[in-house]
Formats: C-alpha cells, structure tokens, sequence
C-alpha cells in the first residue's frame, strides 16, 4: 500500500485528483491510502514519516507550498513530491525542496499518469531502510546511510546527518541494538556509533570523518573498528 497526501486549500480540486489516482490504482492493481490536507501547516503537524507520494498545491494562504516542502525537506529527504499549481511561474523555485515535477491546474489524466507511472518506474522496489522518530523540534525520517554517528546526550542520544544534529528519546543501549542490525555502523566507544562509509581514517584514537568531524575511539573497541 502507498500512502499518498494532497495538500491544496481547494476541496473541489482534491475529490477530482483523488478519483484519477483511483482510476490509475485500478488500472496498475496498486493499493493506495489517502490523506488530505487543506493547507501546509496542517500537513507539517500531521506529517508521517512512511509517507510516499504528496500533492501540493504552491498558492495557500496560511503556509504556502515553497515553505512547507522546505520544512518537509528537513524532516523526509525521501518523499516523492509533486506541485499543483495554476501558475508556472513559482515552479522553478520548487526544485530547490527535490520537487519531482509540477501538474499544472485543471490536472489532466493523461498527464498524472505519466508522472506516475514514471515515479513508479524509478521509486518502486527501491526503498531504503530508515529510521523515523520525533521530537520537540519536529517529525524525521533518516535513511540509515545518510547518519554520520550517534552519541550519547545524557539520558537521549544525539543523531548526526546532513547538516543536522537532532536528539532521539532513547538510551544508548537502544539505539546501539538498533544501529548494529545495520552492517555500517561500529560501536567505536561507549557513548559513541559511528557510521563506517564516513570514516575517512583513524588516528590517534580518533575517526575522522569525511564530514570533517572526529569521532572519539575506545582502545577496546579500536582494535575491531575496522573489520565491521
């Protein structure tokens, strides 16, 4: 099944889209589950992590679709993203947020099921695993290979990925259970995990990151470091 989310201040607009995605659920045999939205700040307070696919229109009053797909980007770098809008104009500005493409307004069949079917085509069987979780500053999803290291942060752990640092409400030893099903990552001290694909070398009782960082080292846990 395939969560999809439309987002537009028109409800004569969502029931039209919502009928073309039926027909083309039927015609492709896919299971699709709905969710409907009515303006962007609404989406961000409700947003799931599993979602697949969002319709957005660019024009809403209360929080338009350029800054809500920016703040969508900070919490799902993943989720196929579509623009509905009657004006062509503000459409280049959305490739910024890894919009997919644009449906310009009334949303003709034929076109809506190319850009699916070719959405399909490249997203299907391709899911990635991830880890989503929530906190006070949001709702995230992270995609195992884009998470540079945990560490400890008092009774929490703190999530390092792509310009980020965001705190997840579990202990160590949770996150250390769950991150090592994950060949990737290396227990390299106590209050520390680290994504392997990111060490650039060690030294010292230090990785050193690709991102520029380091990342302290045990000596228990250094000897292994590098056969994980």
């Amino acid at each position: 099944m395939f969560k999809i989310a439309i987002c537009d201040d028109e409800q004569s607009l969502i029931v039209e889209l919502k009928k073309n995605l039926k027909r083309y659920a039927d015609e492709t045999e896919k299971t699709f589950c709905f969710f409907e939205f009515f303006d962007g700040t609404e989406l961000l307070e409700n947003y799931q992590p599993d979602f697949d696919l969002i319709f957005m229109d660019i024009k809403m009053e209360t929080l338009n679709g350029l800054k809500t797909a920016q703040e969508i980007r900070k919490m799902d770098n993943t989720v196929g993203l579509f623009f509905l809008t009657s004006l062509s104009q503000y459409v280049w500005k959305g490739y910024e947020y890894g919009v997919i493409n644009y449906l310009l307004k009334p949303i003709k069949y034929g076109r809506l099921k190319m850009e699916l079917e070719r959405f399909f085509s490249h997203y299907q069987g391709r899911e990635e695993p991830y880890i989503s979780f929530s906190n006070d500053t949001g709702k995230f999803k992270v995609l195992y290979k884009n998470l540079w290291y945990a560490e400890t942060a008092k009774r929490n752990v703190l999530f390092h990925f792509e310009n980020q640092e965001q705190v997840i409400s579990k202990n160590m030893k949770e996150i250390a259970l769950l991150l090592e099903t994950q060949r990737q990552f290396a227990r390299c001290h106590a209050s520390f995990i680290v994504n392997m694909a990111y060490v650039k070398s060690v030294e010292n009782l230090e990785a050193v990151l690709t991102t520029g960082e380091c990342v302290p080292i045990s000596s228990r846990n250094g000897k292994n470091l590098w056969q994980n």
